[in-house]
């Protein structure tokens, strides 16, 4: 038993209901979202794909530069920010594990307005220190957000009032180092992964209710009985391909896409590795990959059934692949950075490198473009800023915080959110 001194807790059924009215790109172009979301309200915002609606974004702050405001976040999590109602919500968590919390910054002033316990974990499992108990990002749709810490929890909030509508510590998971893998929305379900030493779900709740809609079990042969083997942290994306939805859900030896309204298997692609964070991408028609270990990085065609691995991988690429940071599309060029600083650029239709720099530094974010730039924020306070040229590596600045970046940034209006180990910034022009 995972928590031995917490029962599961049943279910509390909320008193409200609320259809989601749902619009999507067009097939082919991203990934679905739902037009009533507010503008950065999960894992790299509204399309999945760290791509701001802002144009306008600061290229250049210092700890006296372009700082709008500073608020400490005491304790551990390497969540992301998420913006809902003029206030930014960050999950949070003790050291320890044994606290787990919802906050909510004022977006203009940068004052704390609420610190919510949403959990108290008497034995939380073993967190590796490189991760945190609070790693995955909520995901909001103004009304309510939805809290997810793996195994030791799931919750919807209502924004508010900071009413519980239900909670769930029912879906084990041995995460062996933390979890790390967010929860996104599709319709009325709330998704969740994961892919854990001892068993790797993906399970769909009905968002309104916490009560399970569906469950797939990982139908892949991990070549090995070592649960170590089978762990990863991604989050998920949904697609339209051709008219078929799809929930394309990568994992550790392999990538699954389910139909994302009844868990239905449609796909699958063998490509090795475990440990894999990065969230996919779908552009041009193809999904981007990011495994960690195994092929590294690879396009897809998301067509077909069953095993479609010796039929519709397009490309492959090998060499400085990130395991962590998620990339960026701009025009036709895919641009990322690896957990180890270099900068790289290829053809999104054949995996041609155009350029690869490196750079000093430790990666764990995931890119963010605004009109044509890219912001990359280290592990120890510096945040490249680089044009998206397909000809050469083109910085544009280099900005140095007084602590690191573990999460990924978000945006809020033409400002940058960013959240450090320590603090949560609000950068831009005054």
């Amino acid at each position: 038993m995972l928590f031995p001194r917490l029962p599961a807790l049943p279910i509390l059924v909320c008193c409200w209901l609320l259809p989601l009215v749902a619009s999507m790109f067009p097939p082919g172009t991203a990934a679905v979202v739902r037009a009533a979301e507010p503008a950065w309200n999960q894992f790299r915002g509204p399309a999945a794909d760290g791509h701001s609606r802002s144009q306008n974004l600061p290229t250049s702050w210092s700890e006296t530069e372009n700082i709008r405001w500073k608020t400490p976040v005491p304790g551990k999590a390497w969540s992301s920010p998420v913006v809902a109602n003029n206030l930014v919500w960050l999950s949070n968590a003790t050291e320890d594990g044994r606290r787990l919390s919802l906050v909510a910054v004022d977006a203009v002033t940068g004052e704390k307005r609420r610190d919510q316990t949403v959990f108290e974990v008497a034995e939380p499992m073993f967190c590796h220190p490189f991760n945190s108990y609070a790693s995955p990002t909520p995901v909001t749709d103004g009304d309510r957000i939805w809290v997810h810490y793996g195994s030791a929890g799931t919750a919807c909030i209502e924004t508010a009032s900071g009413n519980v509508c239900w909670q769930r510590q029912d879906l084990p998971c041995d995460h062996h180092r933390g979890p790390g893998s967010s929860p996104i929305l599709f319709d009325n379900l709330l998704i969740l992964t994961f892919d854990g030493f001892d068993r790797q779900y993906v399970v769909a709740l009905d968002k309104r209710t916490g009560r399970t809609a569906w469950k797939a079990d990982r139908s892949i042969d991990y070549g090995s009985d070592d649960g170590d083997f089978k762990k990863a942290y991604c989050t998920p994306t949904v697609l339209d391909h051709g008219g078929r939805l799809q929930l394309v859900s990568p994992a550790a030896v392999a990538t699954i896409a389910y139909a994302p309204r009844t868990g239905k298997e449609l796909w699958k692609v063998y490509h090795g590795g475990y440990n894999a964070a990065a969230r996919p991408i779908y552009s041009h028609g193809l999904v981007i990959i990011c495994t960690a270990g195994g092929d590294r990085l690879l396009a897809v065609r998301p067509e077909g059934t069953g095993d479609i691995t010796a039929t519709n991988v397009v490309w492959k690429f090998g060499k400085s692949a990130p395991t962590r940071p998620s990339q960026s599309v701009v025009g036709d060029h895919l641009y990322m950075v690896s957990d180890t600083g270099i900068f790289s650029c290829l053809d999104i239709a054949t995996g041609e490198v155009r350029w690869s720099h490196r750079q000093s530094g430790r990666y764990s974010a995931s890119l963010v473009e605004s009109g044509g730039r890219l912001y990359a924020c280290d592990e120890d306070g510096g945040c490249v800023v680089f044009q998206a040229n397909p000809q050469r590596f083109d910085l544009l600045a280099k900005n140095r915080l007084a602590a690191g970046c573990m999460a990924s940034p978000a945006v809020v209006d033409d400002d940058l959110l960013i959240r450090t180990k320590t603090h949560l910034y609000r950068i831009g022009k005054k």
